[in-house]
């Protein structure tokens, strides 16, 4: 067992609150990017992540090793660590700077650098202070209502901070994680007949535990985030007698920071006059790694400006629309992939789905729907879910192409995988998981 993280000794937690401009001078911390060997348990990271967050070690840049070489060339040379290895190999691999200069430090407040654009994009690294974790991880645990030392299930990638988040909930709780890199009924059973009373998943993990019959009542509660939850899906567990606590949030509000629909203690969440979803509290990042540019366009004044359009209904909770840059111009109409998206999950025969919009000579965007039918033998064709969207959804809205797929392709995040799907919606025949 670990004992709990000291939050009132060390550097790290007497330097208040970080700049939030992000043209905060560098310092001398330095920055570790971690890379665990294939196969490697995630409690390796526990050590490091905790001398981050204390101050006693450098910063960490966690780094997914499956990612192919020419990536993790790239994500090194755009965050420039000063060390690159195992966790237990700090300062052993120092990195030649451009021109021999020496790597450029961090803020001294920041415990963590994480990559958030995915398998591929521009890289942006979220700089995560020790101070914005530790109260996500408080507000977290406050909000479960979680007694004395709870301890987690882990079964996410330490490289995203859905996994990184439950690590740091444990060492909050001074607890141990149990890590799963396969999670099926028999693991939930031997992890919850060990102790482990939480759990972190998305909504696939979600589904196929379900579809196997894993005991998901056992778990006092199961955070589900990540990608949008299907209204059936959360029906369905917790008619199993799971209780599931829908999470949203991203690496940039160190991960959940509103629980089924209402913010964390501290957190406040707003709609900006663009529709953007603007979030304030003591979970934000600091900024982006040597971006300035990218930080001031989305982080000012106390507030994190998201890609999501959203607001807060009468009830006080948060109702995400969808993604601002998911938004499809067709026939001159505007369309919000993620309504469409919640509309389709309502319809009979519909067990997943994404929706894009695809070039089109006549609309400019044709809203294109790739499904994953409840039935693959009997898989909903367009005119059927036209006729089921009629009543809510404008007739512009209404997807003007069906792809069925098999699944939907993920990336490691759990979030589907937009870029495959582009090509698939354009030519289904080119590549991914069709019927």
């Amino acid at each position: 067992m670990l004992s709990a993280l000291n939050l009132t000794t060390g550097p790290a937690s007497q330097r208040g609150h970080p700049e939030e401009e992000g043209g905060a001078e560098l310092t001398s911390r330095p920055l570790h990017a971690v890379l665990l060997p294939p196969g490697a348990s995630a409690l390796e990271l526990i050590e490091p992540l905790a001398a981050a967050l204390d101050g006693t070690g450098p910063a960490i840049l966690p780094l997914d090793p499956a990612l192919p070489r020419s990536r993790l060339t790239e994500l090194i040379e755009a965050f420039a660590p000063a060390t690159i290895g195992a966790p237990q190999d700090f300062e052993r691999v120092p990195l030649a700077g451009p021109a021999g200069q020496a790597s450029p430090g961090v803020n001294e407040n920041v415990a963590v650098v994480l990559p958030t654009s995915g398998s591929t994009g521009i890289p942006k690294g979220a700089e995560l202070p020790a101070s914005a974790l530790l109260a996500s991880a408080r507000a977290s645990l406050a909000r479960l209502g979680a007694g004395p030392r709870p301890r987690w299930l882990c079964c996410l990638p330490t490289h995203h901070i859905s996994g990184l988040g439950v690590l740091v909930r444990s060492l909050v709780s001074g607890t141990t994680p149990r890590v799963s890199t396969r999670l099926d009924p028999g693991e939930v059973a031997r992890a919850t007949a060990g102790g482990c009373g939480y759990v972190s998943l998305v909504p696939t993990q979600l589904v196929r535990l379900l579809e196997a019959g894993a005991p998901v009542e056992r778990f006092q509660a199961i955070l589900l985030g990540g990608a949008a939850a299907p209204p059936a899906l959360l029906d369905q567990a917790r008619a199993a007698g799971a209780r599931v606590v829908t999470t949203y949030g991203m690496s940039e509000t160190c991960g959940g920071c509103v629980y089924d629909g209402v913010p964390l203690d501290g957190v406040v969440v707003a709609s900006g006059t663009d529709g953007r979803v603007r979030i304030s509290g003591p979970v934000l990042f600091s900024g982006y790694r040597l971006a300035p540019e990218l930080t001031n366009a989305v982080l000012a004044d106390g507030w994190f400006t998201t890609s999501d359009l959203g607001g807060l209904g009468a009830d006080g909770r948060l109702a995400v629309r969808g993604r601002a840059d998911d938004v499809i111009n067709s026939g001159g109409e505007k369309v919000v992939a993620g309504e469409v998206e919640a509309a389709l999950r309502r319809c009979p025969g519909v067990r997943d789905v994404v929706v894009l919009g695809v070039a089109d000579p006549d609309w400019g965007e044709r809203v294109t729907a790739l499904i994953v039918p409840a039935d693959p033998a009997n898989p909903p064709g367009l005119e059927l879910l036209r006729e089921q969207l009629r009543d809510r959804l404008p007739r512009y809205a209404a997807p003007r192409a069906v792809v069925h797929l098999a699944e939907i392709p993920l990336l490691a995040s759990g979030k589907p995988d937009r870029q495959l799907l582009r090509v698939v919606a354009a030519d289904p025949g080119a590549r991914g998981p069709a019927l």
